[in-house]
């Protein structure tokens, strides 16, 4: 008598569809999918496109919108918005350049002075959203309206120039192979690792999606979210004042015109980046991605001889489209 042997059943193979559905919720896939799409394209546009020296100057372009929207990010994960950190960058830069140069104080002394006074607006906005409950919207375009007017009275319409070394520091290059980096750009970077540290690897990052994915739930299970809410607008002011570090080294002047849609861009950023308008969703490294796709098509369309009008209209397409996909998102995980 012989026994029969069945064949061994072989493992069905993986879904194609399933495996798609992974590669397209991996993180920050779609901002780094439109970066290489956009790459792609200029780089057969312009020879001048893939050089060392052409994406040095993109980061360059990016650095004090990347640093705005590194604070805008800590906004929006909380479910708020800024839109005074624009006008409260340009303060800064006004402020710092203004007291080292008519007022003669110390670079260092002058540096500091126009930290705290950005970061002394994030406390303003933190205080009226978290203990008065008022909207962010509304608060931060007061506040907005608010550093405008004190920029313009304060450099009495004037260009602030002879600047001392101190100031224009990151604005020195050192080589890296063949193409020269900025201290400026490398400082951007370094703010951007060490809030995506402080989001992804302690409480108090922790706390700050929990406030923006759930307030109510949030308090409730211990957290302080008026704390919360005030350490991330002060934070974020303190930020803004950094960009605006950044902004004078780049443009070697104080300039109270600076940075007058730069809080859009910002905005742009955060959203191209995924992080959700709704809170709780999102990431820094998004952002700096998200950064670099503005920079990018901006330095593309410009090296193909595209008017600045169509950078603006095209950005604004990618916008809706980003909060469209969020939007998206948001409303399947509901279900």
């Amino acid at each position: 008598m012989t026994a029969t042997t069945s064949a061994p059943q072989s493992t069905p193979p993986r879904s194609i569809s399933s495996t798609l559905t992974r590669v397209l919720n991996l993180p920050n896939f779609g901002p780094v999918a439109a970066i290489l799409i956009a790459v792609v394209f200029f780089a057969a546009e312009s020879d001048r496109f893939l050089t060392g020296g052409n994406f040095s100057l993109i980061v360059q372009q990016v650095m004090e919108v990347g640093t705005l929207a590194i604070g805008q990010t800590l906004v929006i994960l909380t479910a708020g918005i800024d839109l005074s950190n624009g006008a409260v960058m340009a303060l800064g830069n006004i402020a710092i350049t203004k007291l080292a140069v008519d007022s003669g104080l110390p670079p260092l002394l002058a540096i500091v002075l126009g930290l705290a006074l950005t970061a002394a607006f994030g406390l303003v906005n933190g205080s009226l959203v978290s203990m008065l409950k008022l909207p962010p919207f509304i608060v931060t375009l007061g506040t907005y309206g608010v550093a405008f007017a004190l920029t313009h009275i304060y450099s009495q319409e004037q260009t602030i120039s002879g600047l001392p070394p101190m100031l224009t520091f990151f604005d020195r290059t050192f080589p890296l192979g063949s193409t020269d980096i900025t201290y400026g750009s490398v400082a951007m970077l370094v703010l951007f690792a060490v809030a995506w540290y402080v989001l992804r690897q302690t409480s108090a990052g922790r706390h700050v999606y929990a406030v923006g994915n759930n307030p109510e739930a949030a308090r409730l299970s211990g957290i302080d979210t008026r704390r919360v809410l005030l350490g991330v607008y002060t934070v974020a002011g303190l930020i803004y004042g950094l960009a605006a570090l950044l902004l004078v080294a780049r443009t070697g002047v104080g300039d109270p015109n600076a940075g007058q849609t730069d809080n859009l861009d910002s905005i742009t950023a955060v959203v191209l980046g995924g992080t959700s308008l709704f809170g709780g969703r999102g990431s820094v490294i998004g952002t700096l991605l998200g950064a670099l796709i503005v920079g990018i098509i901006r330095n593309g369309l410009q090296l193909m001889g595209v008017a600045s009008i169509y950078q603006t209209l095209i950005t604004g397409i990618l916008v809706i489209a980003a909060v469209a996909v969020d939007q998206f998102n948001r409303r399947r995980a509901q279900r």
